[in-house]
């Protein structure tokens, strides 16, 4: 069995018997998001907990692609901390945008490594990345009580730090 065939295989895989489908309570954030380009849907679900990626659940809608994604993205950042589940993101998304120039560390992304061929088909690309940017949307949403802390002040863009009026001569 090739490469390409056994990729196909873990792809299918995932979208007949999908991983963590189904909305689940509790949860911190949840997002819808559609890929105008072909109609695909996925609302997500996600729970964190000190730091920790808890829970991600989900229901999508579309093709084996977007679906097989939405499972093996979610099967991956479970149990991860916020900060190595967003290093995924980011080494998924390199390898979605590198037009089939780059294989991807498999030891790093396990079964997402199955849509590197997914690469090559730029109209097929925003399909995979769906649930992936949907995850990261939903989490940024959960942390937000978190940015909001006075420790994130530190941070903060200078529309945000109160400045006083100089006062009139």
């Amino acid at each position: 069995m090739n490469l390409d065939s056994m990729y196909q295989e873990i792809i299918l895989d995932h979208y007949r018997n999908p991983l963590h489908r189904g909305l689940r309570d509790p949860f911190d954030a949840e997002v819808h998001h559609v890929n105008p380009t072909c109609g695909d849907e996925v609302t997500l679900r996600v729970k964190v907990v000190d730091g920790v990626v808890e829970d991600v659940s989900y229901e999508s809608e579309g093709c084996s692609i977007s679906q097989a994604s939405a499972s093996v993205m979610s099967d991956l950042v479970i149990g991860k901390k916020i900060d190595d589940a967003m290093e995924l993101e980011r080494e998924f998304l390199a390898l979605m945008q590198s037009r089939g120039t780059a294989e991807g560390d498999e030891e790093v992304l396990q079964d997402a490594i199955a849509f590197a061929g997914v690469s090559k088909y730029p109209a097929r690309v925003k399909c995979a990345l769906l649930s992936w940017m949907a995850w990261k949307d939903a989490t940024a949403k959960a942390m937000e009580p978190a940015v909001a802390s006075p420790a994130a002040s530190a941070h903060a863009s200078p529309v945000d730090i109160d400045v006083p009026e100089q006062e009139k001569p």
